[in-house]
């Protein structure tokens, strides 16, 4: 345990964890607004980076194989996702974003943002801040986290 997360009371990273759960939700909500789920929103985050096979999409975002099919069928139907064959290895298969499918994130981000925006209101301008930064800060975290188990592999 570092020094920093021994300063830090168990009470307060348990009120953290169910505040993640509870925001979780309402990006859930947002999304809803422009017909997307959370897990359809988490594939697309992951592939604006890039294309990717179903092995890395399932590894990366903690999910079954058989999931990750689920979830990018239902992008391949919406025309936001595209798979491709790879050259190289018949076996293997790409996916990645469309034009349309990057419209639709983008339509998302806004929804997310707004939403966020919107419960922001309670909070003063400091507090504000301090929350946007704070969730930036978990996205380094969990970059740092994603960057380090693929360099074991």
């Amino acid at each position: 345990m570092s020094i920093e997360r021994a300063r830090i009371s168990a009470l307060d990273w348990e009120n953290a964890a169910h505040a993640a759960a509870r925001l979780a939700k309402q990006v859930e909500l947002a999304l809803d607004a422009v017909d997307l789920s959370l897990p359809q929103y988490r594939v697309m985050v992951f592939l604006v980076e890039g294309s990717a096979g179903a092995s890395k999409l399932a590894g990366t975002l903690a999910v079954s194989r058989p999931t990750i099919t689920v979830v990018v069928d239902g992008l391949v139907a919406k025309g936001f996702v595209e798979r491709q064959g790879d050259d190289t290895d018949r076996r293997k298969v790409h996916h990645r974003l469309t034009p349309a499918g990057k419209r639709a994130l983008e339509r998302a981000d806004v929804a997310v943002s707004e939403r966020l925006a919107e419960l922001a209101v309670h909070l003063d301008d400091d507090e504000t801040k301090a929350a946007v930064a704070g969730l930036g800060s978990w996205g380094k975290a969990l970059l740092a986290a994603r960057n380090a188990a693929a360099s074991r592999t």
